[in-house]
């Protein structure tokens, strides 16, 4: 095993940034109340001052006012509330048809499948061969009954970013509510909710150096949403639970951090991953969009060797990556994504996912597509498939 791990899988999540830990730390040992209102004891006061200076961090940076968002525990939460939440406020006045991608990240898709068996009607749109949705094909999906659409800014394993300036504008025009998940592009690929005509954003900070735990929610003013988990009367009666305020604190601060000069260095970073694999190792294809995809991810099958063998042995040279791969998917299956965008079971299988993050060099690039070379070389050699093909 080696000594150090280059960890290449910041689209699962980010190592915290010291300078969030200590944003936090005052808020986990000294200001630790439950945040209250005006009427409450200082502590908490305190406490409420801090949580809502944060909440206005991360709605400037959607372009939002800050009534506009909430915290919640995470991704996860944030899309099943948009999309179930949408659900319980319009499925029985206006209908029971939902759109979403093909390709959405889990908590999108699942979400829909469980509207799918309390009897609303999905549509999983296709996408074209780089991960792009239509925004022709989307209007024609949207019937009278459709109440939300649901395609993600940018998809989180082969990286492309959507055209939702377009697909927010067919929504508009068609009366149809519009949510898209920013989980991989926020703070990365620009989204302003004042230009753009998209009602409801998921936002995390794992991805961005931040906390776990911690997500938000951007509700466009006016948008019908009902509250579906009972209990308190926290985050605008929106979400019961105690809010979490350094989650909090540490999300707006690792937000204050991320600056374009950092995103272009790792989009430098992920060039140069692309470049040399394609070029230096025969028989590889980028999965993706090749120029409107996320700064930080590189999405590569290696034809002809299963992307698991690759990735174990990667990690023996001390490197972290994903892969597509069934044998590292508790459900067995190869890579929805590769599959939606046209991909067969031998490219599902030798992909291999790449995702930056502040703490990755150029080196680590170089170094990591050495190491792949010479891997993919010796899995082949010894691969019935491999053999008439390096």
């Amino acid at each position: 095993m080696a000594d150090k791990t280059i960890y290449l899988d910041n689209a699962a999540a980010t190592r915290m940034d010291e300078r969030v830990l200590e944003a936090m730390q005052p808020f986990l040992f000294d200001t630790y109340a439950v945040a209250t209102s005006e009427f409450g004891y200082s502590l908490g006061i305190e406490a409420r001052e801090a949580l809502d200076g944060a909440r206005g961090t991360l709605a400037k940076a959607l372009g939002a006012s800050p009534e506009e968002f909430i915290f919640t525990s995470g991704s996860t939460e944030s899309s099943n509330m948009a999309i179930k939440g949408v659900a319980l406020a319009l499925g029985e006045k206006k209908g029971k048809h939902i759109i979403v991608s093909a390709i959405e990240d889990f908590p999108v898709l699942h979400s829909a499948q469980a509207l799918e068996k309390q009897g609303f009607q999905v549509t999983f749109l296709e996408v074209d061969g780089d991960g792009l949705v239509s925004p022709d094909k989307l209007r024609d999906a949207i019937t009278d009954e459709t109440i939300l659409v649901s395609i993600q800014h940018a998809n989180q394993g082969i990286g492309t970013i959507q055209d939702i300036e377009s697909i927010g504008k067919v929504c508009r025009e068609k009366g149809v509510m519009f949510h898209t998940d920013a989980t991989h592009t926020f703070t990365r690929v620009g989204l302003d909710v004042s230009k753009v005509q998209v009602d409801l954003v998921t936002v995390a900070a794992h991805t961005i150096h931040g906390p776990k735990g911690i997500g938000g929610l951007y509700i466009r003013k006016g948008t019908q949403l009902t509250k579906w988990m009972d209990g308190g009367f926290q985050e605008f009666n929106l979400r019961a639970g105690l809010e979490n305020i350094p989650g909090a604190i540490g999300f707006a601060r690792a937000v204050e951090i991320v600056t374009p000069e950092e995103t272009q260095r790792l989009q430098a970073i992920r060039d140069r991953i692309i470049e040399r694999a394609l070029a230096e190792i025969p028989n590889s294809t980028l999965n993706g969009h090749r120029s409107q995809r996320l700064p930080q991810n590189a999405n590569v099958t290696f034809h002809f060797v299963e992307g698991e063998s690759i990735t174990l042995h990667l990690d023996m040279r001390g490197f972290a990556v994903s892969t597509g791969s069934a044998c590292f998917s508790r459900s067995l299956e190869g890579s929805h994504v590769i599959y939606g965008i046209g991909g067969d079971h031998e490219r599902a299988h030798g992909s291999i996912r790449f995702t930056l993050g502040r703490y990755n060099t150029m080196e680590d690039a170089d170094a990591v597509v050495d190491a792949l070379a010479e891997i993919v070389s010796e899995l082949r050699s010894i691969s019935p498939l491999g053999k008439d093909n390096d």
